[in-house]
């Protein structure tokens, strides 16, 4: 991947000057989107990611407003050799939605939705985010599956995979992809489907942001009105690790469930006494009748008396908390997959998290299977069907002289937890290097997206993202 000193050269003053190889008049009179600069008094919030330790100046940001100006920029940046980088909800665990000293594609402003509810579709802009999206379609008793974060960008998750609270009843976001609207490399706006550019329909569903900038999604809806969900706190014993694991591995495909096991925060509805000590924190969500949902739910509740139970009947879009104003700590952490967590992986997570100087450690499991495993792993680019368990290792922490510490904790819990061939979900990856990419497009994969970002990008125009190289 090419830095951003490569492309950019440092920032000039002055609102009518050039930056970076970029006329901040020439943009203006040739959108009809908003276009941000350092002069304007909302350059700092614009320029802003979640990921607050991402503190990139970018020459202008461009709040698009419609699929011809993402064009137009495109164009531009490639013409003109400026750095590209692409937002949607500014989520990017690398800091990949936004460029220091190069153009943003602030998707933020397009925000178009077209609901078809008998036919069960829904023609989406990228600005949405997946709390947006998910308010708006709900209102039908529809839903489409996306990850565990309202405030996300619909488009970067999307591209990703997306493994959120719908991923055992109806798969991966990708597999609710019906067709898209991109602007490739080149300054074309394609409409891809299964009939229409299948190779590049076949890469975007799961290969990431490397072949050009989504600007609408169509998506099949699926009847979820209401849910049983929520959280549920258990203390945490490796016993109670590995038998929650164990459950939800063998739970009907209606419930899915993302695991956090951490040291409680101090939480006001947890009490005192387990401040500081080990607990399961659960988010749990059951698609389908009530009844079977408190079913489902209550071995779970039995493993140990809850030291907090949250689970009730609700409306699909309750289960997404408010959003918030962005993540301030320094983050490490490492995604993988994994096919168990037997008794010795939880005593090692156990004993791991209890070692931990972070400020906050955790260690995040989702059970996959069901709908997702059902999808043969060459009809998407996300290749990872048959794996039973995504990971998450994370440490946050304030003071940046601890990376080292921090990143160490994290890669030793790694090793110990990984079971079988490697692999990564792209979405949860941070900067993690160029092996690890390969690892998360395994075999035939990569070799098939290599080629079709040749095809249409071979320049790598877009390279701000876990980057797939043009093949040669």
């Amino acid at each position: 991947m090419s830095s951003p000193s490569q492309h950019a050269p440092s920032v000039q003053s002055g609102a009518s000057l050039a930056r970076n190889g970029v006329s901040i008049p020439e943009l203006r009179t040739m959108l009809k989107g908003q276009v941000i600069t350092p002069d304007d008094a909302a350059y700092d919030s614009a320029r802003a990611v979640y990921y607050r330790m991402y503190d990139r100046r970018p020459a202008a940001i461009v709040r698009v407003a419609d699929a011809s100006d993402v064009a137009r920029v495109v164009t531009y940046a490639r013409e003109h050799g400026v750095e590209l980088a692409v937002r949607s909800g500014g989520h990017s665990a690398a800091g990949h939605s936004v460029s220091e000293g190069g153009l943003v594609i602030d998707l933020s402003a397009m925000k178009g939705l077209e609901i078809d509810a008998d036919n069960r579709t829904a023609w989406a802009e990228t600005g949405l985010t997946a709390g947006e999206y998910t308010n708006a379609v709900g209102a039908y008793g529809l839903a489409t599956g996306f990850g565990d974060t309202g405030s996300v960008g619909i488009g970067g998750i999307t591209l990703g995979g997306g493994i959120g609270y719908l991923v055992r009843k109806y798969g991966l976001t990708i597999d609710s992809v019906l067709a898209a609207e991109i602007v490739t490399a080149d300054g074309q706006i394609l409409h891809v489907d299964a009939d229409h550019h299948p190779d590049l329909f076949w890469a975007i569903r799961g290969g990431g942001g490397n072949f050009g900038v989504v600007t609408r999604f169509q998506y099949r809806l699926h009847p979820v009105d209401s849910i049983v969900g929520g959280m549920l706190f258990l203390p945490a014993t490796a016993d109670i690790v590995r038998e929650f694991i164990a459950l939800a591995d063998a739970a009907p495909e209606e419930l899915s469930i993302i695991a956090n096991v951490m040291v409680a925060p101090p939480m006001p509805f947890i009490p005192a006494e387990h401040h500081g000590k080990l607990l399961v924190m659960a988010i749990m969500a059951y698609a389908g009748d009530a009844e079977a949902g408190e079913r489902a739910i209550a071995p779970f509740r039995a493993l140990a008396t809850p030291l907090a139970d949250m689970i009730r009947p609700m409306r699909y879009p309750e289960i997404y908390p408010p959003d918030d104003e962005g993540f301030p700590m320094l983050v490490a952490d490492r995604t993988f997959f994994t096919d168990s967590i037997d008794q010795v992986a939880a005593e090692t997570i156990v004993d791991q998290l209890q070692k931990a100087s972070a400020n906050v450690a955790l260690v995040h499991l989702r059970v996959l299977g069901g709908a997702v495993a059902r999808v043969p792993a060459e009809a998407t680019a996300f290749a990872h069907r048959t794996r039973r368990i995504m990971a998450n290792v994370v440490a946050l922490y304030t003071n940046p002289a601890e990376a080292a510490i921090h990143k160490e904790w994290v890669s030793h819990l790694t090793a110990a937890l990984r079971q079988g061939e490697p692999g990564a979900y792209v979405n949860f990856m941070s900067e993690d290097g160029a092996e690890r990419i390969r690892e998360a497009y395994p075999g035939e994969t990569w070799n098939r997206l290599t080629a079709i970002k040749r095809r249409y990008d071979p320049d790598n125009l877009f390279h701000l993202n876990q980057n797939i190289p043009p093949a040669p």
